[in-house]
């Protein structure tokens, strides 16, 4: 495919991208200037016409998003950076922020702007502390500038942005436990509908959209709608981040057009699998979604629509990359901990549920496997996903019935080893879940 076209970290090698000035100096704030002088209604248009969608994990088109919010209501729209980057494999907004932070509040103006908000707040993971340190800074320089404030850039408009900072819970990334945690409210999500659009933060209008969703947005005013939709597939359109770990030769954050062939971007971007060893795995957009065998990707481009037909997501493009020495049981009973650990409690099936499936998981891992195990993973994993309020419930079972899916023998040969191959029957065992099986 050639050479990959940079949108978002085309200036994070500058060492003063991060100030006022050395923004400026390479073009920005002028994708604003523009924009406040159109009709908001045609930046929605514009961004719609784009093809952009939310990079946060569900890609739903971000233009329509905006449609949805109503502008007769009376009340004031507010706009949501969602910066609660806490998924497992995720950390390509941390670099935004730290070597690109007006590009980020550029983008949330730009929105601001579009849907008429007058407000808007950057929702920062608590653990991020050198990142919420840059943008503070930025929005520092920004104020004095009079670039956000009354009146920003002799417009008549007036924005204000805030950075409030998270206390380490993974549920406030979902847009709802977001915005109850932002009321100063115990952070849990909200049953939808109502959809924030219509009734977000104080019962008011709210678009929440991701860091690298509003950053995107410079380049698409400055260089037009048609530009970015020619860049990428039919309908994965533009560029995306992607984080990339394990056990890779060159780890870190790449930005690649969508429709590039996932082998060839393991091979020549990531340097391939390191220690010579072998690829066995990929977990392509986050810890959420379903894990792939190596033998999956031939032929998967990295798009929205080949990956779902591979089997997973692009997700949050968080992708972890396992060799052939790693212990798959191992792995998702690692995984399985953290997300047992992070539910809200709000919802019966994902509060019980993932602390049944983590037990039955360390079970295996521990030699103290019983046959049936497997089947009582799935079954409770069915009983999970899609009966919760929001998507925690499916983003633990997902993985879960994934690596039983995709690696079933690596499982069958741990409880064999366990039982000595005089397997009890299933039906009357007696379960030991081990200590806190009450909790």
């Amino acid at each position: 495919m050639g050479t990959q076209r940079k949108i978002l970290l085309a200036n994070i090698h500058h060492l003063d991208q991060h100030t006022i000035a050395g923004y400026e100096s390479r073009g920005g704030y002028s994708a604003v200037r523009k924009v406040l002088g159109m009709d908001p209604l045609k930046v929605v248009e514009e961004v719609k016409l784009s093809g952009l969608r939310g990079r946060g994990g569900a890609g739903f088109p971000t233009g329509q998003k905006w449609s949805f919010v109503p502008r007769n209501t009376g009340k004031p729209i507010y706009l949501l950076n969602n910066a609660d980057e806490s998924e497992p494999g995720t950390f390509k907004d941390r670099v935004l922020m730290e070597r690109d932070p007006h590009l980020c509040l550029e983008g949330m103006i730009i929105a601001g702007w579009a849907l008429q908000s007058n407000w808007s707040c950057v929702y920062i993971r608590g653990e991020y502390g050198y990142p919420y340190i840059r943008l503070k800074r930025a929005l520092d320089e920004a104020y004095s500038k009079g670039y956000l404030g009354e009146n920003i850039f002799g417009s008549g408009f007036t924005h204000h942005i805030v950075i409030h900072r998270g206390a380490g819970a993974y549920i406030c990334g979902e847009e709802t436990g977001l915005i109850e945690s932002l009321e100063g409210k115990k952070g849990q999500p909200r049953i939808k509908p109502p959809f924030p659009a219509v009734c977000g933060v104080y019962g008011s209008p709210t678009v929440v959209n991701n860091v690298e969703t509003l950053a995107n947005l410079p380049w698409i005013m400055n260089n037009g709608a048609s530009a970015y939709a020619a860049i990428g597939t039919d309908k994965s359109k533009g560029t995306k981040l992607f984080s990339c770990s394990g056990h890779i030769n060159n780890p870190g954050v790449y930005e690649i057009e969508f429709g590039y062939p996932m082998q060839q971007f393991i091979d020549e971007e990531l340097g391939g699998v390191w220690q010579g060893r072998k690829l066995k795995a990929v977990i392509p957009g986050g810890s959420s979604v379903p894990v792939l065998r190596a033998e999956d990707l031939k032929g998967v481009t990295l798009d929205y629509e080949a990956m779902v037909k591979a089997g997973s997501y692009i997700g949050s493009g968080g992708m972890i990359l396992m060799d052939e020495t790693t212990d798959m049981v191992e792995a998702i009973r690692n995984l399985l901990h953290f997300y047992a650990h992070e539910s809200c409690g709000q919802c019966t099936p994902c509060r019980e549920g993932g602390h049944w499936v983590s037990k039955i998981f360390n079970r295996i891992s521990t030699g103290k496997g019983l046959p049936g195990d497997t089947d009582l993973i799935e079954s409770t994993c069915s009983q999970i996903a899609a009966h919760t309020i929001c998507f925690f419930g499916d983003s633990l079972a997902m993985p879960s019935q994934s690596f039983l899916r995709k690696f079933p023998e690596e499982f069958q040969a741990r409880i064999n080893q366990a039982i000595g191959g005089n397997a009890p029957k299933y039906e009357s065992l007696n379960y030991d879940f081990g200590e806190g099986a009450h909790h």
